[in-house]
């Protein structure tokens, strides 16, 4: 199993009858409510009642619906429409009356619109000389010696429109007129930049287009911020006055206009597009299952859904399809897969969220080097076809007690070293309080980490936050020393010296030199790891470690995890990775002794 965690947006284009005209993307349209069963859209048009496209298909029926006509409007008089706007003419409407049988592909986005002929990202040298038209929002307006320049913005990229003197007045006066975010319609002529202006930072930088025609679609009011990002200049110095997240929350719609959020849902467009290309190839089916199901018991808490049928009983949200895709293999599809929602009722943090998407797979008469297998290439070939990357051919495979033993989490990060040392031998004479506390736990541990070279950077104040920030995994705190050299030895200070009379030794066993700062914590196992696993991961981000390594996207297999372990707040044994996961053939009869429980290993 692999998760894709990604944003998702649902578009809503609201105008009234010509928005048909300006935001349809299939080839026809179907009057009066005329219905077709071949997979074609119906669309219903009044004035006084919701817009409505609804394709049929054997399984499924997908309705995009507009803002009803009052709504509609108060929308336009704030001036906050997104994808099109109203318009009296209807030409388009009558020019075709044949059922549409689906888009075309297409790399100009003309044979799927109704008057555009190219995109905002599309014209290059090769075009000049050429009619266009184009559509997008202003992304920028200004005026240089009497001459307008629009830079016109859609989601394929931006285009520079020129307005002087030889335009009629009548374009030059709807030029004077275009603010920020204008929605506009430009008609011209594709012209050649002189040398002199040539823009290098725009894929369209060698080109203008000279406006001959301009209608303004959509006007607006004066953006809450700049739909413009900013650049790498503006970062540095700090001149970009950026919104609050608040902000750009409340007008997401506006928010969703920025490259970058456009960038990520058109990334997860493709991430999906390439899973299901490469399982349609293994002779996996793409199964949609239901959302309003029956409780399992999985990891977190199911949100629930009162019935209205049924008073008094209740829906959960699946945290997972797990039920439907054990149905689907008893009932003989032996491979399935599916882009599905999850929902899992529980407390933030930072890989965790309520609702998320995950690729599920299942397969039949399989064992784990197949599954292996299968999901590693999966993911190489989305990294492949997607973003371009190669990655490792084999990934490295790891134990679960080798992660957990060397980084403290099943789910290292392997760009950056910060190892951890399992000192329990080392001080196995120590008299130190923490130590011999932790010695005489049943699952007691005591572990440290050296970080490079940090020993004068860490401050009091930086200390004393690792220690807060790992006491919320269960630890009470952290013992630590700075490494120095005195008379051609090493020594130390800070409370870690305290472990023993001569703390050389355990500075030779760490292999820490002068100038690196160890960070050791003593407690239960499970405390230990989660603590120092974490911080490892939250030094590596915070000292640029992760950044600054040449592998920049390092994968493994984590194997063998223990099928079970004991809980002592709740008193009952916890599976490890999921409850759906058997013992492996040969721990099965140690389920009968209590004892030999937290030894047994998935398969």
């Amino acid at each position: 199993m692999a998760n894709v965690v990604c944003g998702e947006a649902t578009f809503v284009a609201c105008t009234g009858s010509s928005m048909l005209r300006r935001g349809l993307s299939c080839s026809s349209l179907c009057k009066n409510g005329s219905r077709f069963r071949n997979s074609s859209p119906t669309w219903r048009n009044s004035e006084n009642s919701f817009l409505k496209r609804s394709y049929y298909s054997p399984s499924v029926v997908i309705s995009t619906r507009c803002m009803s006509h009052r709504l509609r409007k108060s929308v336009q008089s704030s001036s906050r429409v997104l994808l099109c706007s109203v318009s009296s003419n209807q030409e388009q409407l009558e020019s075709t009356e044949t059922p549409c049988e689906g888009v075309k592909k297409s790399t100009e986005t003309a044979s799927i619109s109704t008057n555009r002929t190219h995109t905002c990202g599309e014209l290059r040298e090769e075009h000049v000389g050429t009619s266009v038209v184009l559509h997008g929002w202003a992304h920028a307006v200004r005026n240089s010696g009497g001459v307008n320049f629009i830079i016109l913005r859609d989601r394929y990229g931006i285009t520079q429109a020129t307005i002087n003197d030889g335009c009629s007045q009548e374009v030059i006066e709807a030029a004077q007129n275009v603010r920020l975010e204008y929605c506009l319609e430009l008609h011209g002529r594709v012209n050649l930049r002189d040398a002199s202006v040539i823009n290098e930072a725009m894929a369209t930088g060698k080109v203008e287009v000279l406006v001959d025609r301009i209608e303004i679609l959509s006007r607006t009011r004066p953006m809450p911020f700049l739909i413009a990002e900013p650049t790498a200049k503006q970062l540095k110095d700090s001149t970009f006055a950026e919104a609050t997240d608040e902000t750009k929350l409340r007008y997401r719609y506006l928010e969703l206009r920025r490259q970058s959020l456009q960038d990520n849902l058109i990334l997860r467009h493709k991430v999906a597009m390439a899973t299901r290309s490469y399982l349609d190839s293994f002779n996996f089916v793409e199964v949609e299952t239901p959302i309003l199901t029956k409780a399992t018991p999985e990891g977190a808490r199911d949100y629930i859904v009162p019935s209205r049928v049924h008073p008094g009983q209740w829906y959960a949200l699946p945290q997972s399809p797990q039920l439907y895709k054990q149905l689907l293999m008893v009932g003989g599809m032996d491979r399935y897969f599916q882009i599905t929602r999850c929902f899992r009722d529980e407390d933030l943090r930072q890989d965790r969220q309520p609702e998320f998407t995950q690729i599920d797979i299942e397969m039949s008469f399989a064992r784990r080097e197949n599954v292996m297998q299968l999901t590693e290439g999966l993911i190489r070939n989305i990294f492949q076809k997607v973003a371009g990357i190669e990655l490792p051919n084999p990934v490295p495979v790891m134990s679960y007690d080798e992660a957990m033993l060397s980084y403290g989490v099943d789910a290292p990060d392997l760009r950056f070293g910060l190892k951890l040392k399992d000192l329990s031998s080392a001080l196995e004479s120590s008299t130190f309080a923490p130590i011999q506390a932790a010695r005489e736990l049943s699952d007691g541990l005591v572990k440290a980490m050296v970080v490079k070279q940090h020993s004068a950077k860490a401050s009091r104040k930086v200390i004393d936050g690792y220690t807060d920030f790992v006491k919320q995994y269960g630890l009470s705190g952290l013992l630590y020393a700075k490494v120095e050299s005195k008379d051609g030895s090493l020594s130390a200070t800070g409370p870690l010296t305290k472990v023993s009379d001569d703390i050389g030794p355990l500075l030779e066993f760490l292999e820490a030199e002068a100038g690196d700062l160890v960070l050791c914590a003593a407690g239960r196992r499970s405390a230990v790891n989660a603590g120092l696993g974490k911080l490892r991961v939250k030094l590596g981000k915070e000292l640029g470690l992760a950044d600054a390594s040449e592998v920049k996207y390092a994968m493994c297999w984590v194997v063998d995890f223990p099928l079970m372990e004991y809980d002592d707040e709740e008193g009952r044994f916890f599976a490890v990775h999921h409850p759906f996961t058997a013992p492996i053939p040969e721990h099965a009869a140690m389920l009968k002794d209590p004892a030999q429980i937290p030894n047994i290993k998935a398969a």
